[in-house]
């Protein structure tokens, strides 16, 4: 297959920003190659705001034609939580002819070594992020993110989470030289002498099994994380999810192509409606990673049954706010109430729950109550969402019915401190808008069926009231056992609590955030300086991103040769 993109120019184009992402990730220092203000696209072969939504209407109601081998028929249903059907059509595969043509690429792909298949992965994001308008449209419409949102995190932020990925990938690999020359002094007699190479040795397909609410922002980090160690990757996308992926998959597809390389090496797997090929393709034995985002039941499921394959999970978790004390009071509301109304609480990382303590806590404004404290909050929340436009462009809308029947259910759980409003879209009258619900419990009745001891996924949140904080340090540390946590916040004043709460964050290996009343909120997190996820406790069992997120994907082959 000729090249018509070669190694040397895409050396030329992309090799200094492989050099940046290295050592920024060995300073964990702010760092961002893809610009996140829409204004900075339109030029340099990017697509404007008018062009990508153009771009995005010219896919509905018609065929999604990607050329890849096994299509037997047509699927797809999607319709945008913000009302419309999208009418969009994707190729159905026939597994027993698209999975031996996937590897039939693998050994040009593993010979290529680390740097080239790393350049590689950088083209296909560099065009990613020249459609980034595009993008928008699509991750918007199939996530219900508001548009901003959809931009930022759906473009930029998960394509610096893919680039962190190639990063990582490209430094485990390179780790090991890829040849060595061996000498063993033997006294008087010739030493022994070898030639020895090391070759990364992809496992074979990996599967990545996309989520609905950021398919994007999800699904980068073990697409390329895979695709950069050798991997082919069949691209499973959520069924409310498609279009994304689906672009994403013929973007790779084209560049592999341009590079010389079998475009069958990335390929999507789009299902029918009720079809269910998650759990058929997990157990295949061509199947040898898994990357998977969602419900804790089919994670578990996978780690249990897909034996064959090395499986990579981000789940559900109870996220914790301890609120003890704080110099900021207003601060630390105003960032609470954004942090519970992004994306309509619709984040792995948006706190659920709130422990403060029954007899108040110190601020910069007096001793504040517990109910002063959840009814202040409640204000803030009022406060933020009070104009309709800046709540819609904060909210979204809900992804699914399912989180609309959560918030009704949970509403008659405890006594209401703040309702749940009903919000008009202008723009999509058929969406379907909700603000955050906080329900009030007592902590101290907790047991194993207590409501707030699970996750509640969307804008719902609990103010439980503790004891003291010892009992809420308690209640944090059997909430990140048993259930697992994407996040954990406090806000403390004091030296000694502030060791306390991060002690048992080290030893139940949960991510902290303190005191943050400024423009950083609980639930975001930056590539190349702050991990998503432990992979220590219940909610994931890998971290965005890391060394053992991408070394695994790949084995050191060792051929030695008589010198």
């Amino acid at each position: 297959m000729a090249a018509e993109l070669t190694t040397s120019q895409l050396s030329e184009k992309h090799r200094s920003t492989l050099d940046q992402a290295l050592e920024v990730i060995r300073t964990r220092a702010y760092w961002s190659p893809h610009p996140e203000h829409p204004k900075a696209y339109g030029e340099n072969g990017t697509l404007s705001a008018a062009d990508g939504l153009a771009a995005f209407q010219a896919l509905q109601s018609s065929r999604f034609e990607l050329d890849q081998p096994g299509t037997d028929a047509w699927t797809g249903a999607e319709v945008s939580p913000y009302g419309p059907a999208l009418g969009i059509e994707y190729p159905h595969a026939d597994l027993d002819v698209l999975l031996p043509a996937m590897r039939a690429g693998m050994g040009a792909w593993r010979q290529a070594g680390p740097e080239t298949r790393a350049l590689v992965c950088m083209e296909i994001l560099a065009r990613i992020s020249a459609r980034t308008h595009e993008f928008a449209h699509a991750v918007m419409h199939t996530s219900g993110q508001a548009f901003m949102m959809a931009f930022q995190a759906g473009g930029p932020h998960a394509q610096d989470r893919g680039l962190e990925a190639v990063t990582y990938a490209y430094a485990e690999q390179v780790r090991t030289p890829a040849d060595a020359d061996w000498s063993k002094p033997q006294g008087k007699r010739a030493p022994l002498d070898l030639k020895k190479s090391f070759t990364a040795v992809p496992r074979g397909i990996a599967l990545l099994i996309g989520c609905n609410t950021f398919p994007t922002w999800n699904g980068y980090p073990g697409l390329f994380a895979s695709l950069a160690t050798g991997n082919p990757v069949l691209v499973k996308p959520h069924p409310r999810a498609v279009l994304p992926l689906a672009l994403t998959v013929r973007v790779a597809r084209e560049v592999l192509a341009e590079t010389g390389f079998d475009p069958n090496l990335v390929a999507l797997a789009a299902e029918r409606p009720g079809e269910g090929i998650a759990k058929t393709l997990a157990v295949r034995p061509e199947i040898k990673i898994i990357d998977y985002t969602g419900s804790t039941a089919f994670g578990d499921w996978l780690e249990a049954n897909a034996r064959q394959a090395q499986v990579y999970t981000e789940k559900a978790g109870v996220n914790t706010v301890i609120i003890d004390s704080t110099a900021d009071y207003k601060g630390m509301l105003s960032n609470l109430a954004f942090s519970l109304s992004l994306y309509s609480g619709q984040m792995c990382t948006t706190p659920q729950n709130l422990l403060i303590p029954r007899d108040g806590i110190t601020t910069d404004a007096g001793t504040k109550s517990y109910d002063e404290v959840v009814t202040d909050l409640a204000a803030s929340v009022d406060g933020l969402l009070g104009d309709d436009a800046r709540a819609n462009a904060l909210l979204g809308a809900l992804v699914n019915p399912d989180v609309k029947a959560r918030i009704e259910a949970a509403a008659s759980l405890g006594e209401v401190a703040l309702p749940s409003r009903e919000l008009a879209n202008p723009e999509f009258p058929d969406a379907v808008v909700r603000t955050p619900l906080i329900v009030k419990f007592d902590g101290g009745k907790a047991d194993a069926d207590a409501p707030y001891l699970s996750e509640c996924f969307g804008p719902v949140s609990f103010a439980v009231a503790v004891d003291s904080t010892a009992d809420a340090l308690e209640l944090l540390r059997r909430t990140v056992r048993e259930k697992g946590a994407m996040t954990v916040g406090a806000y403390t004043t004091s030296p000694e609590t502030e060791s306390a709460i991060e002690e048992v964050c080290l030893e139940e290996s949960a991510q902290l955030s303190l005191n943050l009343t400024g423009g950083v909120y609980v639930n975001q997190t930056a590539a190349f300086s702050d991990f998503h996820g432990s992979g220590g406790n219940p909610a994931a069992n890998a971290a965005l991103c890391d060394a053992a997120f991408v070394a695994n994907r790949f084995r050191v082959v060792e051929v030695r040769r008589q010198a």
